[in-house]
């Protein structure tokens, strides 16, 4: 009895299309991992005027050694320097920015923080001699310039990160409410 060719080449053509489908998956866009809801981790209502508020994060980032490299009366930018081995430095930079709820009476915080990740770059120098007649003639002379190069950077996602921000700085915004309590 005769049996046609196609019955066994149709599942085998079928089994590779889905398997070349599967390798041409693009990776999935860092944009759609963007949620936009009512709930962040990046920002948080204290009471206050905003130029209480973002004084109140100054003060927790002054407090947990943050040198402060910008200020306006409602924005601030700080950076704070990590070595954990003798080729590899970690910086963690945060920018705040302050605003009204409106009233006066409350403000918002807004903070993001970065993590930047650099290696030690090692590149050997050599001299180069050359005579027209001759050619040139390259020799190592033993000198290397050794260079940081920045291999990563990321946006600090982590909500307990910003907890413990925000607690901080709500503990000096506390202190700063109480003192202005006092001189009444």
């Amino acid at each position: 009895m005769y049996r046609p060719r196609f019955s066994i080449s149709l599942p085998l053509i079928a089994a590779l299309s889905l398997g070349l489908a599967a390798c041409t998956t693009g990776k999935t866009a860092f944009y759609h991992q963007e949620e936009f809801s009512d709930t962040s981790a990046f920002s948080r209502s204290f009471p206050g005027t905003e130029k209480a508020v973002c004084e109140s994060a100054r003060r927790a980032l002054l407090g947990q050694g943050y040198i402060i490299n910008k200020t306006t009366e409602n924005s601030l930018d700080g950076t704070k320097s990590f070595q954990p081995a003798s080729d590899k430095h970690m910086e963690i930079a945060f920018h705040v920015v302050c605003a009204s709820n409106g009233n006066g009476k409350s403000a918002t915080m807004f903070v993001s923080a970065t993590q930047d990740g650099y290696a030690l770059k090692k590149s050997n120098s050599s001299a180069s001699l050359g005579v027209s007649v001759l050619g040139s003639v390259s020799m190592p002379f033993g000198a290397s310039d050794d260079s940081m190069v920045r291999v990563s950077s990321e946006t600090i996602r982590s909500s307990d990160f910003y907890d413990r921000f925000f607690g901080a700085a709500e503990r000096y915004l506390l202190v700063d409410v109480d003192d202005s309590d006092d001189r009444k």
